[in-house]
């Protein structure tokens, strides 16, 4: 199985499959509030059931080489993830995205973890640009698109209706030679 060690403190990148229904719904139910606060994931994530059906799109996203799921592991629990949330290969697209559970926050870990996933994008399927998509709220989601390299190109105003708010979102995006360039940097 495919698994990419985050850094010295044993923190894992993993791919999130179907079968990890089970674990995957335990660590939803474990951050469920914190999650929610700016996406929709918890909401649609609620049993055994809808935690597969969930996997399983991805999994078929995965397939049509249109969006990927993984997960991320600190001694040996999955704590959160990251995800192409959409992919466009012909296009050079994809827009990229993160959640935690509490236990997890402040420990660089979806930093580490998009790094690796927007490296593949841009090295391994040829993708030109990387949106990231937050909401205005979501401070924590907005630093990872800082420390990314990621540039701010505006605000698309109450486009998500979520929880009975339309809420306002944020676009970053980094280009491949932004990335190719700040990797160089670091």
């Amino acid at each position: 199985m495919f698994t990419i060690c985050l850094g010295d403190d044993g923190a894992e990148l993993r791919r999130l499959e179907p079968w990890h229904a089970e674990e995957f719904l335990a660590h939803i139910n474990r951050g469920r509030e914190h999650i929610g606060q700016h996406i929709g994931m918890p909401d649609a994530v609620t049993d055994l059931v809808t935690s597969h059906s969930y996997l399983q799109a991805y999994a078929e996203k995965a397939a049509a080489d249109a969006g990927r799921i993984y997960g991320i592991w600190t001694e040996g629990k999955l704590v959160g993830g990251v995800l192409f949330r959409t992919m466009d290969v012909v296009l050079g697209t994809a827009e990229a995205g993160c959640w935690l559970e509490p236990s997890a926050v402040g420990k660089g870990l979806v930093t580490r973890a998009a790094r690796v996933i927007i490296d593949w994008a841009v090295e391994e399927r040829g993708i030109h640009r990387v949106e990231w998509v937050v909401a205005t709220a979501n401070e924590a989601s907005i630093a990872v698109a800082r420390r990314l390299g990621m540039t701010k190109e505006g605000v698309l105003r109450e486009v998500y209706p979520y929880r009975g708010k339309r809420h306002d979102m944020e676009v970053w995006s980094v280009l491949a030679p932004e990335w190719r360039a700040g990797k160089q940097a670091r």
